[in-house]
């Protein structure tokens, strides 16, 4: 219970705000001018209804009420005039002029704590997106597989955009309202202390009523973002999987599925905004409620006193203050909603942002693979703790530097998940894997990683030229180093600006997978891992792309994972893997000889001839 409740408070909404408070960073100068700017601002409009209220008290002196005078407005025109008699017209040019300063600052103070609040908003967004996508980055499999790909960019994107919204109105309009309240209450309680104790009475109402709306509201905005993740998913996986969903005319199936999904964000938005609803009612409540009464005792006030009390321009400046008090209201209770809004996305930021990686580099990491070598000692793996089953089981096995693996076995026997713990995609759950004699472990995550090449089934190509894909196994290749890399990889293309579209939607499925291979041999790597990586090419190129491997990287160590006997008969060893475990090693002709599962492939792949031809 009591670790519940620690992981509740970790998780909790404040702890969200300094976590995200530390992508401010060279933002923070912007982020504190905004507020000050906002202060002056409020400060000087504060002071134009004093200012008219002298004038009037002025004016009211000079013409007709000198028994009953204003005596600040006294003051002032014996000021101006000395001991001479006192002019209307001068005195209100005087106070015109203090008016037009007065208007004229609080405007530019205006305009720079506009400037500065969008400086910081926006930057402070930019660093947020920009923090979260690097946090990614260092993610291993295992911190991926806690958040789904459409949830990591609904908190790249919506999430982000209304924590901006609020910072901005935090540090702009949530600065100018209580200082607009704090500022017309001491103006007024200087014009009138009975008068403005009615302002004292309608804020506790709102403030009770906020926390009310915010307590209710708060959960419903939880789980709406967690139906906008669902959202996106399906959104995901109808573009990405668009040739399938129109093979199989599943066009009127995916348009229900996102309807669902979307009318699941909708319904719950519905319920959250009735509530935030009350808001409204709320604010027009008090805002009337303080106007009547102030009203009612004004009118008494000037009645009952004969203006002893309080006189008119008196009350005419004190409406102005009241509406500006109960303006300021309005707009901190707009505030609150879009705190509201943001407290959830706070919280999803900030889990990403606080996810601490699973597989980083030790201290003292080893910064050089010497050779190809593999070692498993005794590894079991399982992809959650929680988790019952294992997927790997027991396994010992001894790879030499230069040799070449042929892995098969049946779908769902864990060779990927093998060749997926040599990188450190994964950590072993028990026992240990070695490269060059070494714990993976012990290496840099990065160093580990540039010595082992992995070409997967389904190959990952990215927008841009031919030339950049390709560099990304070695920056710094030539063109003649790249060309020769395509050759050897059996795919013959020479326009290296040619455009690549998004995940290389215009190549073939074969065409991607040589692109990719041409890409590994480019890193030069101790190891190569080709998952199912020539499954889209027929048998001859096949041939000829292990051909090149043998002459162009003897001393590499090659893993090559397969469905087709023919992609692995030549290799030093072959592995027949089941349920996660190896039930057989051996070269072609031993297993052909002694193993009846290798023997069912290998017939029945070749009974007819070669099933590609």
């Amino acid at each position: 219970m009591a670790k519940s409740l620690s992981k509740e408070k970790k998780s909790g909404f404040l702890p969200a705000v300094k976590t995200l408070s530390k992508s401010i960073r060279e933002y923070k100068k912007p982020s504190l001018l905004a507020p000050f700017f906002v202060a002056l601002e409020v400060v000087l409009e504060c002071f134009i209804p004093f200012i008219m209220t002298l004038l009037l008290g002025a004016m009211d002196y000079i013409t007709s009420n000198p028994e009953n005078p204003n005596k600040l407005s006294v003051k002032i025109i014996g000021w101006i005039f000395k001991n001479g008699e006192p002019n209307l017209l001068i005195t209100i040019l005087y106070f015109g002029f203090a008016l037009l300063l007065f208007a004229l600052l609080s405007l530019l103070c205006g305009a720079l704590s506009g400037r500065f609040c969008a400086v910081a908003s926006s930057g402070f967004a930019k660093n947020l997106r920009k923090d979260m996508f690097n946090k990614v980055q260092d993610f291993s499999f295992k911190n991926i597989d806690r958040f789904s790909s459409s949830s990591l960019i609904t908190r790249l994107t919506t999430d982000v955009m209304h924590v901006e919204m609020s910072y901005m109105m935090i540090i702009r309009t949530a600065v100018r309202s209580p200082f607009m309240l704090i500022f017309s209450l001491i103006m007024s309680f200087t014009i009138n202390a009975r008068m403005a104790l009615i302002f004292l009475c309608t804020t506790p109402i709102l403030a009770i009523g906020l926390i009310l709306i915010m307590r209710k509201a708060i959960p419903f905005f939880t789980r709406i973002f967690k139906k906008y993740d669902k959202m996106n998913e399906s959104i995901e996986e109808n573009i990405s999987g668009m040739r399938v969903v129109k093979s199989y005319v599943r066009e009127d199936y995916e348009k229900e599925k996102f309807h669902k999904a979307s009318n699941d964000v909708k319904n719950d938005f519905v319920k959250a905004e009735k509530i935030i609803a009350f808001n409204g009612p709320l604010m027009n409540f008090c805002v009337y409620a303080g106007l009547i009464a102030i009203y009612l005792v004004g009118a008494f006030l000037i009645i009952d006193s004969n203006e002893q009390l309080l006189k008119m321009t008196e009350l005419q400046s004190f409406m102005t203050y009241s509406f500006q008090m109960l303006m300021s209201l309005m707009m901190l209770s707009m505030i609150m909603v879009q705190i509201i809004i943001s407290t959830a996305s706070c919280k999803r930021i900030a889990e990403v942002l606080n996810e601490q990686p699973s597989i980083v580099s030790p201290k003292n990491a080893i910064t050089e693979v010497k050779d190809g070598s593999i070692e498993f000692e005794n590894v079991s793996f399982k992809y959650s703790s929680s988790a019952t089953t294992y997927a790997l089981s027991n396994v010992n096995l001894t790879i030499n530097s230069g040799e070449t693996i042929g892995i098969i076995g049946s779908t769902g026997s864990s060779k990927t998940t093998l060749v997926q713990l040599i990188p450190r995609l994964y950590d072993t759950t028990e026992g240990c894997v070695k490269v060059s004699n070494v714990d993976v472990k012990e290496y840099d995550v990065e160093t580990l990683r540039n010595a082992v090449a992995m070409v997967l089934q389904k190959n990952q190509l990215f927008s841009g030229t031919l030339r950049e894909n390709m560099q990304w196994g070695d920056k710094n290749a030539t063109d003649e180093e790249i060309l020769h890399a395509l050759k050897l990889a059996q795919i013959d293309f020479t326009d290296l600006d040619r455009r690549v579209e998004q995940g290389g939607a215009n190549f073939s499925g074969g065409q991607k997978q040589r692109l990719c291979i041409a890409r590994a041999l480019l890193k030069k790597p101790k190891i190569l891992i080709l998952d199912d990586s020539t499954s889209a090419v027929d048998t001859k190129t096949d041939a000829l792309i292990r051909k090149s491997f043998r002459e162009y990287i003897p001393e590499t160590t090659k893993i090559i994972i397969a469905q087709r006997v023919a992609s692995v008969e030549d290799a030093d060893k072959i592995l027949i893997m089941d349920g996660g475990k190896i039930t057989a090693i051996g070269n072609h002709e031993q297993l052909l000889k002694d193993n009846e599962v290798y023997q069912e492939l290998y017939y029945s792949q070749n009974k007819g001839g070669d099933d590609n031809g």
